[in-house]
């Protein structure tokens, strides 16, 4: 897949899964369950879901200080808004599933390499030596 392609897909995807994650952490509204999972599983999931769009929405920044903190922020900002909410409760073991989820992607990355589709390219060797010089 080409990775300009790869990047939209993967933005396009973060923006859905962090719209979905933030109704289902602030809405008072009950969904019919249809995979009875409990309640940390959930939270570790999305955001290893969370982490691998945000990594591949971002390809040139390796999966770093940057993101992990952007996405544990996101996880403490969820725990503080449900804090304030009468039908929520924030919960501090809620924070530490989501940090199992980020840790959780990170220790995938080098699986992920494997899968064709996923693959980041290679840089190649001009760009990895072109310190702004022009070619020669």
């Amino acid at each position: 897949m080409n990775p300009r392609t790869l990047t939209a897909l993967a933005r396009i995807g973060l923006l859905a899964a962090v719209a979905l994650v933030s109704h289902l952490a602030f809405t008072d509204r009950a969904y019919p369950v249809v995979f009875s999972f409990p309640d940390k599983f959930n939270h570790v999931v999305a955001f290893a879901v969370l982490a691998l769009l945000a990594d591949y929405s971002f390809p040139a920044a390796g999966f770093g200080t940057a993101k992990v903190f952007a996405l544990a922020g996101y996880g403490l900002f969820i725990e503080v808004v449900q804090h304030f909410l009468p039908h929520r409760e924030a919960s501090f073991v809620d924070f530490l599933a989501d940090g199992a989820g980020i840790a959780a992607y990170a220790l995938c990355i080098p699986l992920l390499a494997r899968i064709p589709v996923l693959r980041r390219p290679k840089a190649s060797p001009i760009a990895r030596h072109d310190n702004g010089a022009s070619p020669s």
